[in-house]
């Protein structure tokens, strides 16, 4: 019955850790932001028939009634999303939040993190700092004066006017990793 929230990797599928690769083979289905991308996921993992639930950011309000009821009735199932940690900039957020309300065990099952490995090598030195990450369509934007920002948009959502993934901003410099610059 639990709902795990299972990060996948945001650039090499090396970077998928052995729990959550545990986690997927094992769960009873998986909700996915794309099928598409999860089920070539799978695929690599050597996972096949699993049962999917689409869980696209434009419908979350609607499909996490039937999840809910999945996980009511006693089914263990892997929220993940395209790259990257659910509910974070990601489709998940109201699932989770409806699951903890009704008692579903949520499981965390952590992995890549973007805005941790954009900081890892930014060469800062300051240790806080603020992220704020692309909802809905949005431009991420950062308002604090004091530490640094990670600003995350999708690499494939082009409306909201972000070139970048991920980008670190500070009051004279802005870093931008190499996995994330634009072609």
């Amino acid at each position: 019955m639990p709902l795990y929230v299972v990060a996948t990797p945001i650039g090499n599928l090396q970077d998928l850790t052995a729990r959550a690769r545990e986690v997927l083979a094992s769960c009873d289905g998986v909700v996915a932001e794309d099928t598409r991308y999860t089920g070539q996921l799978l695929k690599h993992l050597g996972i096949e028939k699993k049962p999917f639930h689409a869980l696209p950011a434009y419908d979350e309000a609607r499909r996490a009634e039937a999840i809910l009821d999945r996980l009511g009735q006693g089914a263990s199932l892997a929220l993940v999303t395209d790259a990257g940690t659910p509910a974070v900039s990601d489709p998940g957020a109201l699932l989770v939040r409806r699951a903890v309300e009704q008692g579903v065990p949520v499981v965390p099952v952590p992995g890549p993190s973007a805005a941790i490995a954009a900081v890892s090598v930014s060469g800062f030195t300051e240790p806080r700092f603020h992220f704020a990450g692309e909802r809905r369509g949005r431009a991420p934007r950062c308002s604090t004066s004091s530490g640094r920002c990670v600003l995350s948009s999708s690499s494939t959502n082009r409306r909201t006017g972000s070139r970048r993934p991920c980008a670190i901003c500070g009051r004279r410099s802005e870093t931008v990793p190499p996995w994330s610059r634009a072609s």
